[in-house]
């Protein structure tokens, strides 16, 4: 258990230095809420900040929805990617394109590029470290 903890930390810890987190945030908080009061103000750890962020000429399907251009993209929440990962037939990405989370990662350009380059630095082991890091969460 203290390996797993242990490649847990250090995947973490490369999500954050390679940039990652600037868009997939690791924790929010809910809002209040009347409704649903057990919601109210939970911390929660979703990786995502929600936002519309410029993935660049490749990512850009050409359509423009509401406020949205066309090259820009919801952060979508990273938790459970991991099960999703287990799927032989799972895709990635917006429109599916990418068949593993390494190609999803190499797919991000704008806004994340400087991630992107900095994740295909890293050596081999790292990067499967960090990989290892998304599976879990």
């Amino acid at each position: 258990m203290k390996s797993t903890l242990s490649t847990f930390n250090k995947g973490a810890q490369l999500f954050t230095q390679v940039g990652c987190t600037s868009c997939h945030t690791p924790k929010q908080k809910t809002g209040a809420s009347v409704r649903f009061p057990l919601l109210a103000q939970q911390t929660i750890y979703p990786y995502t900040d929600l936002l519309l962020h410029d993935m660049g000429k490749g990512l850009d399907d050409g359509v423009k929805e509401k406020n949205a251009e066309s090259y820009e993209w919801r952060t979508p929440p990273l938790w459970g990617i991991g099960i999703v990962a287990r799927d032989p037939e799972a895709r990635f990405l917006h429109d599916g394109r990418a068949s593993s989370l390494t190609e999803a990662i190499l797919w991000h350009d704008g806004e994340a590029e400087s991630a992107k380059t900095r994740f295909k630095q890293l050596p081999a082991t790292q990067q499967q470290t960090l990989l290892s890091f998304l599976n879990s969460i």
